[in-house]
């Protein structure tokens, strides 16, 4: 009995609708995004409207919606009230008053119908309604978790009930955790060439998310009615750590029971479709880009006149007030069909301009139709292969990784003609196909990606392998190492000695890409690349360069400490010292490493450190090393990385490989910037054959012995790449180049002085002789990132990122060339050359970012919107004479203000709808007016400039922001608020005016001849003149009587004249003058900075002798500042390096300066480590001196004058008397690291 009342009570409170009842209720939905803080700007809007339910029959209901009305809000809350916008209103009225079908039975919703014509946006809307009814009530329990399915997806949720005595009504409240939903509604674009990082995710995140519904339900026979329910929903989102201050988005709903009655007559609906369950549906939402919205009906004509109009506008320099205008081209080409691209192609490629940026803009539309254009273009061999490789090459890599597009790049392009008609577009193809695989598996696959993608790649590099070809091996292998396929290690390990089942006798640039194409593979299958890196390393009669490799890529993989222990102990019986300096240097760059990634495996590197370091402690520098250095900052949870690798062998002092690697980590995420990588196999091959004199000390005789060697380059094979390099970005290899014997000799035969008219210099000089003009300009959407999440209301919620650029160069040049060439290109070194150009060279860069809601029909959210510009605009005309060594400019006078760099971005809250895009709202988030409250205004503003009244010009920096700084939250508020950051060039008054400035360059001077000999050996004698005796000195008389005794008796070996010109006045300016005098007197050398004008005397004079001395002022005279260093290390006595900055008379300012730093310097020795004692001290005078105090350890002494005694050890100057500071600091270094630290370790220098 009592089971029977149980299951009774069960049944009344389950959710259920009476099929012969109409259900009215009253719903209203709300959003807004933004900060949450007082007198800040938000947007958002509000739905309100009626619902009427009436059943259609036992488990199918009808949905009907009626008197609703839209509203968009821009504004402060509390201050500003929502605006009706009767246009969107209507638009979206028209829709839903339609009639939906959902099916719907024990509080589960399941199937939806509409008419074909519903759009997707409303539908979504429609289930943000229905989704109310998608609860489950257990009256058996007053906390229960399930997971089920909602309009996020499958996600776990959390009930609690509570039954109300009086009214017999149950209060249900549910929360929805849909940060870790099984079969999340989200997706996620952009982002798959960057690696996660959980660990950096453990110690924040960018987006959190929450929801809360609250039910109010009453059991009745027909099941629990919902009276009332609410939802709230949260996200928040921050670029940075969402600890630090984020912007927040604050959903509502709320469905209230206005009316139960009895169907009377059930309306009559038209044919329907299915349009899924309750969870929310992505359906070509990535065509709608979140930063803009036009109406796009009839694209065609608008796309050809916006072309031709960004062309017109960037026809000389970049125009960055329209490049912004991109961004809407994209959005246009993407709603338009093959059949128009094919139309757009016919109308614009006839000229060179339009021609060049459709194609360079089309190839954002990613998907199967700029494939299909492609393919046409190959087809019919209308483009160039520099052209199709640019445009391929972005496609790529722009494309959206679907199965069926995979498909059709395999075909198409793997297979064309046209693809294999340049070596280059080859390469391009095919490197390009593997960047698509790797992203095609981590979208759709992950670890389990079909084999078929990267199938084309291992015949290939199988088929290279067959034939011998080491260029196919190597291209195919760069490819296997883009795509990352886990099912290419089988592969792999045939071309890897002693991991092949098989010999393998392969040339060490096969070996080389056959182990690199480990790397991605590192992250995704760590254990299977663990085991093959280990038995590489391991093998010692491996070549050297092989084995560092291997260990590289092993320690890429993170392996465990019992992994890092067995490298260790295998290094300490290593004979190797290439091997075992290579990998300790990497080991001990590791144990120094911050960031998220390396946590673990940092400390098992410093283990291992403290058991190699007295082996390897000491390894000179002459062997291979490896470079790590990082940091990360919790608060804004990003960090960069930086690696360098130097590869050598026993076998030549020229390094076989030579890599880069920058790392850039954010929000939970690692994205390899930028990798370059050189090898030198041919050059390294010509040294070991040829050179037979080399020390490695840099000497004259190194550097003959280096030059006799180059000069047998011809020896080397045609085929066989003197040097090779490769740069990856984002981690993916998309170019490599060989410098081979063949294009060596078709370089230097086109430029010989012997060549002739055969010579394509020749042709260029022609016409450079006519006039030329030579204009590029390459619109390029960086990156484009775009999550997209399920809200309850059923409205997407997108964070998306945009970086665009617009780069343009342009060079206008006419030459003129007396006596004219006649029969040789050597004839230019014996004429008088002129040339005139003008020209320009920049870019403008736009960024957003935006989080907030974004349909087809409205926007509204936050956006950072910022702008970058470079622009370097030219004029000039030049003189030369290559015989006669001499060189003259003349640059126009500055005539209009010329801003060179600006920064400027500031965040809106933005609100758009398509009934009315002329209408859009994008008010700044932090307004120019507030009410100060509970807040600061921060608004600094700073202008500096560098005057040349001579020449007439300006050089101004100025920078001024607005923030609001919150106690409680940073370190958003660092980038929250206007900010513009401008230099500019301007011009300025001068004591006259100028027509030109005169650059003015004389190298022929001199009656000594400056030989490559004597040059080596001054570069040579240089430090021993700077080492001599720290105690030599010399008076301030004999110093000017060495001067005037320099002007007599010396000639200047080079001069160069700066003139601002004005008709025939005397022209002002300055001069710079070297004197050169015979070895012999080499103390004397002297470099001489003069003014010209009326009654200018200032100088700078400036003397290389035993010690560095600077005299400046009237005739050198006024102002004198020198410099000695020197090192010891006599017998019984330790290594010592000291430096000396002495100083008679110094300008005001430097004093002031001095001052000003004078205060700081106790606080930081004291954080150094420093301690004081007081001496005596020359006045004018700052030194320093660093002892090798023991092996491990040095000693720094600083000894100023008048220092402020450090606070913990009080001890006043005495008066009448100038005091010392002595500081000693021991670091704990290695001794070969002495002078290197030293130089981490310096302090500031302060001249009083």
């Amino acid at each position: 009995m009592w089971g029977f009342l149980l299951c009774h009570l069960v049944a009344l409170a389950e959710p259920g609708l009476n099929p012969k009842k109409t259900y009215e209720y009253r719903y209203e939905g709300m959003v807004n995004i933004g900060r949450g803080m007082p007198n800040l700007v938000e947007s958002g809007v509000r739905l309100v409207c009626k619902v009427k339910i009436i059943g259609v029959s036992a488990q199918t209901f009808l949905l009907r919606v009626s008197n609703l009305n839209f509203e968009e809000f821009n504004g402060i809350p509390g201050k500003n009230a929502f605006d009706a916008s009767p246009k969107l209103t209507k638009r979206i009225a028209a829709e839903l008053s339609k009639p939906f079908m959902f099916e719907y039975a024990k509080g589960r919703v399941g199937d939806i119908r509409t008419s074909a014509e519903i759009s997707d946006t409303i539908v979504n809307i429609v289930r943000g309604i229905i989704g109310f009814f998608q609860v489950t009530v257990k009256t058996t329990q007053r906390v229960y978790e399930l997971e089920e399915f909602g309009i996020h997806g499958l996600c776990q949720s959390t009930y609690a009930n509570e039954e109300d005595a009086n009214s017999q009504e149950l209060s249900v409240t549910q929360i929805v955790d849909i940060n870790n939903c099984k079969k999340k509604a989200a997706i996620y674009r952009g982002m798959a060439l960057a690696v996660d990082n959980k660990l950096s995710k453990e110690r924040g995140d960018s987006v959190i998310s929450t929801v809360r519904y609250v039910y109010t339900v009453k059991p009745t026979v027909d099941g629990g009615l919902i009276k009332k329910a609410h939802a709230l929903e949260r996200q928040h989102f921050s670029p940075f750590n969402v600890k630090g201050g984020n912007s927040k988005l604050q959903a509502t709903k709320e469905l209230v029971l206005l009316s139960v009655t009895d169907t009377v007559v059930t309306p009559a609906v038209g044919p329907m479709i299915s349009r899924g369950n309750l969870v929310y549906k992505f359906v070509k939402v990535l065509a709608q880009i979140p930063i803009l919205m036009k109406k796009l009906d009839d694209p065609v004509p608008k796309i050809a006149d916006m072309i031709k109009r960004l062309a017109q506008a960037n026809i000389y320099q970049t125009d960055s007030a329209t490049s912004e205008d991109v961004v809407v081209l994209f959005q246009l080409l993407r709603v338009t069909s093959l059949e128009n691209h094919e139309v757009l192609w016919k109308q614009l490629s006839g000229n060179d301009e339009h021609r060049r940026w459709l194609l360079d803009t089309i190839v954002e539309v990613a998907d199967a139709r700029v494939l299909k254009f492609l393919k046409n273009r190959f087809k019919a061999g209308d483009v160039s292969a520099n052209e199709a490789g640019q445009t391929l090459l972005i496609a790529f890599n722009h494309l959206a990784a679907e199965t069926d597009l995979m498909e059709m790049a395999k075909v198409i392009f793997l297979s064309m003609p046209f693809s294999k008609s340049h070596p280059m577009l080859w390469n391009t193809v095919v490197l390009s196909y593997g960047s698509l695989v790797y992203r095609y598996c981590t979208y759709e696959y992950d670890r389990s990606c079909p084999a078929a993608v990267v199938q084309p790649l291992l015949d290939l590099v199988i088929d290279g392998l067959k034939r011998n070809n080491e260029f196919d091996m190597v291209l195919a292998l760069k490819a296997i190492g883009n795509a990352g396929h886990p099912s290419s290690i089988k592969t792999i390990r045939r071309f890897l000695p002693g991991v092949s089942a098989a010999p393998v006798t392969l040339p060490a640039r096969v070996l080389s890409a056959a182990v690199q194409s480990l790397r991605h593979l590192a992250v995704r299958d760590p254990h299977s690349v663990q085991d093959i890196t280990v038995s590489l390393f391991v093998q010692r009669h491996l070549p050297t360069e092989i084995r560092m490799l291997a260990c590289m890529i092993l320690f890429e993989t993170k392996p465990p400490l019992a992994l890092v222990s067995t490298v260790t102990a295998f290094l300490l019986e290593e004979a190797d010292m290439h091997v075992a300096s290579f990998s300790y240097s990497l080991i001990g760059s590791i144990a120094k490493s911050s960031t998220p990634d390396n946590h673990f495996l940092s400390t098992a590197c410093n283990v291992a450190v403290k058991i190699l370091a007295p082996k390897f402690g000491r390894v000179s520098y002459h062997y291979s090393k490896a470079m790590h250095l990082d940091w990360f900052n919790d608060d804004f949870l990003i960090g960069t990385a930086t690696e360098i690798f130097m590869l050598k062998n026993a076998a030549s002092y020229i390094p076989t490989e030579i890599v880069t690697k920058g790392k850039f980590h954010f929000i939970g995420k690692i994205l390899q910037l930028v990798e370059l990588g050189f090898r030198a196999d041919g050059i390294k091959e010509l040294f070991r054959q040829n050179i037979q004199v080399f020390n490695g000390h840099l000497s004259y005789a190194d550097f003959e012995a280096i030059f006799k060697v180059l000069q047998d380059w011809k020896t080397l094979p045609g085929d066989k790449p003197l040097l090779s390099a490769y740069t990856r970005i984002f981690g993916q290899e998309f170019f490599f180049a060989d410098l081979n014997n063949d294009l060596i000799q078709s370089v230097i035969k086109t430029v010989s002085p012997s060549a002739g008219k055969e010579s394509p210099v020749w042709s260029m000089i022609e016409n450079l002789q006519k006039g030329m003009s030579w204009h590029w300009t390459k619109p390029f959407l960086m990156f484009e990132t775009r999550y997209i999440q399920a809200t309850s209301l059923g409205l997407p919620l997108e964070i998306s990122k945009y970086y665009n650029t617009v780069t343009t160069i342009t060079v206008n040049a006419k030459a003129a060339i007396s006596p004219p060439l006649t029969d040789r290109l050597g004839q230019l070194l014996t004429s008088d050359v002129s040339l005139v150009t003008d020209g320009f060279a920049g870019f403008s860069k736009d960024q957003f970012v935006f989080h907030g809601i974004n349909t087809d029909i409205f926007q509204c959210g936050a956006e950072l919107k910022s702008k970058t510009v470079v622009a370097i605009p030219w004029e000039f005309s030049m003189k030369m004479n290559v015989k006669q060594k001499t060189f003259e400019i003349d640059l126009p006078a500055c005539k209009e203000e010329t801003k060179l760099f600006s920064v400027k971005f500031d965040v809106y809250a933005v609100s758009r709808n398509i009934e009315e895009p002329s209408r859009a709202k994008m008010t700044p988030m932090m307004p120019d007016s507030v009410e100060i409250v509970k807040f600061d205004i921060y608004h600094p503003q700073v202008k500096v400039c560098a005057e040349a009244n001579i020449y007439g010009a300006v050089f101004c920096v100025e920078f001024e922001a607005t923030r609001s700084h919150y106690i409680d939250e940073y370190p958003l508020y660092y980038f929250l608020g206007y900010t513009n950051f401008a230099c500019t060039i301007q011009p300025v008054q001068s004591n006259k005016p100028v027509d030109k400035i005169h650059i003015e360059m004389n190298a022929s001077l001199t009656k000594y001849p400056v030989s490559v000999r004597h040059l080596l050996d001054t570069l040579q004698k240089l430090p021993k003149y700077a080492t001599k005796s720290f105690h030599h000195s010399s008076s301030s008389s004999s110093s000017r009587t060495s001067h005037q005794a320099l002007n007599a008796n010396s000639e200047p070996v080079f001069a160069i004249k700066v003139l601002a010109m004005n008709g025939n006045t005397k022209p002002e300016g300055y001069e710079v003058a070297a004197f050169y005098t015979p070895a012999a007197q080499m103390d004397n050398t002297q470099l001489i900075v003069s003014q010209i004008g009326e009654e200018a005397n200032w100088k700078l004079c400036t003397d290389a002798n035993s010690k560095a001395l600077a005299r400046w002022g009237a005739e050198c005279q006024s102002y004198e500042m020198s410099m000695k260093t020197a090192t010891a290390h006599l017998p019984g006595s330790r290594p010592t390096l000291k430096a000396k900055i002495h100083w008679k008379t110094v300008p005001g300012y430097m004093i002031e300066v001095g001052k000003s730093i004078e205060k700081y310097i106790p606080g930081m020795a004291f954080l150094l480590g420093f301690y004081q004692k007081h001496a005596t001290n020359a006045k004018h005078e700052v030194s320093a001196s660093v002892v090798a105090a023991t092996a491990g350890s040095i000693a720094t002494t600083i000894k100023l004058p008048d220092v402020v005694p450090i606070p913990h050890t009080p001890n006043p100057t005495r008066a009448g008397s100038s005091s010392c500071s002595r500081f000693t600091l021991h670091l704990w270094t290695k001794k070969q690291h002495t002078l290197n630290t030293f130089f981490q370790t310096s302090l500031s220098r302060c001249f009083l």
